[in-house]
């Protein structure tokens, strides 16, 4: 229960705010060199949350960019950080930057026994990215997919201790409109499960899906730098406060 998160998202590389095309590091757009500043301008827009992903370390393993990332879990807004977190020395030195919680990535899959350790260790403090093509979780930046159904995975985690996954239908390129809703639909019934929402979110519609499917959060990213969406509107259709254009 309770009211939808909302998350803008925070892209880190060499300490820098970045979107990446598709993923693709040779495609980057750079959209700030301060991200305690880009984080404060959603914060004073009311922002409580923030997503934020370590770039460099999803490439290299490890948190890089450990200063932009310190500076980032010092404002007030709830923090969690994911981005190349592989190991038990990986949690700690991002929860000692400051995170609130730390996403386990590709990880969580390749490495169950690794994952149900840390669960049952970190609980709360811990989320999984999980990313989905028809039905099916794929992992190593969606290259492969493997034979884990999706949403019997989700319920592997619950099972450890972890309760919330950050959930992404990649099949749909990040339209949630359609296919892809009765996913969210049948996450959000797993007791005791939180289910964020994340992929290319764009439009004001989507954010008011998700919250009838009361998913327990939304990660908004490219669309509030491209000033498709505003987080102002978007904080308030996730509060029932406002309807969708």
């Amino acid at each position: 229960g309770g009211v939808m998160r909302v998350f803008p998202a925070i892209d880190l590389r060499d300490g820098q705010v970045v979107r990446l095309r598709q993923g693709d590091y040779d495609r980057m757009t750079v959209y700030g060199d301060d991200p305690a500043r880009t984080a404060q301008g959603f914060a004073d827009a009311g922002a409580e949350c923030l997503h934020i992903v370590d770039l460099d370390g999803a490439r290299d393993g490890g948190p890089r960019n450990r200063d932009a990332i310190a500076a980032l879990c010092r404002l007030p807004l709830f923090t969690q950080v994911g981005g190349g977190i592989r190991s038990q020395a990986d949690i700690e030195q991002t929860l000692a930057l400051g995170a609130d919680r730390v996403i386990l990535g590709s990880v969580a899959v390749t490495d169950f026994a690794f994952t149900a350790r840390m669960g049952k260790r970190y609980g709360d403090k811990l989320a999984v990215g999980v990313d989905a093509r028809d039905g099916m979780v794929a992992i190593q930046g969606w290259k492969v997919t493997t034979d884990q159904p999706s949403f019997a995975f989700c319920k592997r985690l619950l099972d450890v201790g972890i309760h919330t996954v950050i959930y992404t239908d990649i099949a749909r390129d990040g339209l949630l409109a359609g296919a892809n809703l009765p996913a969210y639909e049948r996450l959000t019934a797993l007791p005791g499960l939180n289910v964020i929402a994340s992929g290319g979110v764009s439009y004001e519609r989507e954010i008011e899906a998700l919250r009838n499917l009361h998913a327990a959060g939304v990660i908004v990213g490219k669309a509030l730098y491209t000033g498709r969406l505003d987080l102002k509107r978007v904080l308030a259709i996730a509060r029932g406060e406002a309807e969708p254009c």
